[in-house]
């Protein structure tokens, strides 16, 4: 049995059966016969059919936006902008899958010959826990546009969306089972895996939990996409705005409670505004207002699960033992509810979990440079390399640094890193590998197949 627990008041929302080993391979064989039909469409009707389940996520936003918030504790206002951004995910491929997958004529000595790319079958999507709905779009929907199916396996304390996402592609006229929710523990993901008629795997959560996908996937030879933790850093120069670079270092470090695989988590600050940097962020994390997150003035919800609380508190509390020094916040709420106040650590160096680790909630480690060459090098001393920011008046020097200097898979400059439909999205090293979204990200699940006519 899977239950779903509230993390604001920790009540049970619902509890769900799991599928037994015999419903999964009956439900693989469905998805398979909706593959079928699914390929057997041309792109442009898939298109109106994924722009349907556009209308359905705006027509019934505010359930969706609630569901997320009961289930996982995301301020309401970021669950509407979730919602919303999923529906401009399928508008997006829905108005542009048709060009990205169009052959492409390569001259060759052939009479003709060309690329063209063809679905592959079924593609497993195993999510987590922090955007419920967003995470799953990002994937089913390229997947399912290039003539795919796809199963979810979900987080299982956001069953209610698994559930709801399942719903909201069956509404919107693809054949039943084109995305299908499988509700069943992890412990049974290798098995999933192994299923011959599963083409290949797609996962965002941890890094051990990717070299267990990772590993299992590549005993059966099957394509990967891993979207992995971060610990992305935000590099503030001494000529950066640091009202600026204040606001968007705090809006991106407290987004979703501060369980973002691209927070902005470690702060590496020049030594000229390191002092002017710390006392503005503490002073901003401090006002931010923490509480039930069905209210729209809440900016700070709580933490998901009681174990996630308990590993922030560990984290936080074993930085300051070996020397961080704790600004605000450091603590959790005694009365019901999973809710972890904002806070600032600094005097952070290499040996504490806030340089070296990805602290999955509302906490800042800052980090004092001597020097730009010194700050770019603290922010590639992790092993993680998902995204990074540098802050800076000078755009062409901020443009060099973004460019050449950083190693991730996004670099932004004096702006928060996010995800966009219309931009690849993802890392290297140990934050995974291939890419989400845009052109290059419908294509990672396709067959590149060439064809040579003489």
């Amino acid at each position: 049995m899977i239950q779903t627990v509230n993390p604001y008041n920790e009540e049970i929302i619902a509890s769900y059966e799991e599928m037994t080993d015999a419903d999964a391979s009956k439900c693989i064989n469905d998805v398979y016969a909706a593959y079928k039909l699914n390929r057997a469409k041309s792109i442009s009707e898939r298109a109106l059919l994924m722009k349907n389940a556009a209308k359905i996520l705006r027509n019934d936003l505010e359930y969706f936006s609630r569901l997320m918030t009961i289930e996982m504790g995301k301020p309401i206002q970021q669950a509407k902008g979730e919602a919303e951004k999923c529906a401009w995910v399928c508008d997006y491929y829905a108005e542009n899958a048709e060009e990205m997958l169009s052959d492409q004529v390569v001259a060759t000595d052939a009479s003709k010959s060309f690329v063209t790319f063809q679905p592959i079958g079924i593609v497993l999507g195993i999510m987590p826990w922090n955007f419920p709905f967003w995470q799953v779009f990002r994937f089913a929907v390229p997947s399912i546009l290039a003539g795919n199916a796809a199963i979810l396996k979900h987080a299982s304390n956001v069953t209610g969306c698994a559930l709801a996402i399942e719903r909201i592609f069956l509404e919107a006229g693809f054949p039943e089972n084109t995305f299908k929710t499988f509700v069943l523990p992890v412990s049974r993901v290798s098995s999933l895996i192994a299923n011959p008629l599963i083409k290949a795997v797609t996962l965002t959560g941890s890094t051990s939990a990717g070299r267990n996908v990772a590993s299992a996937a590549g005993q059966n030879i099957k394509k990967t996409v891993l979207e992995l933790g971060g610990s992305d850093p935000y590099i503030i120069l001494k000529d950066a705005n640091i009202d600026e670079a204040v606001s968007a270092c705090v809006t991106s470090r407290l987004i979703n409670n501060g369980q973002s695989c691209i927070n902005a988590k470690r702060f590496i600050v020049c030594r000229e505004v390191y002092d002017e940097f710390v006392s503005k962020i503490v002073d901003l994390m401090s006002h931010k207002s923490i509480g039930d997150p069905m209210l729209e003035t809440t900016a700070l919800g709580p933490l998901a699960r009681k174990d996630l609380l308990e590993q922030v508190d560990a984290q936080v509390q074993k930085s300051i033992k070996k020397g961080a020094k704790l600004h605000t916040g450091g603590r959790h709420q005694t009365e019901k509810g999973y809710f972890y106040d904002a806070t600032v650590l600094d005097n952070v160096m290499p040996g504490m979990p806030a340089y070296d680790d990805e602290i999955f909630g509302p906490v800042a480690a800052v980090i004092k440079a001597k020097s730009e060459n010194e700050a770019i090098d603290i922010a590639n001393d992790s092993v993680f390399g998902l995204g990074a920011a540098v802050f800076t008046s000078d755009i062409e020097k901020g443009e060099w640094i973004a460019k050449t200097q950083i190693q991730a898979g996004s670099c932004f400059v004096n702006d928060f890193v996010r995800s966009d439909p219309r931009l690849p999205f993802g890392g290297i090293r140990e934050s995974g590998y291939g890419r989400e979204l845009s052109a290059f990200g419908i294509k990672e699940f396709v067959n590149i197949k060439t064809v040579y006519i003489r």
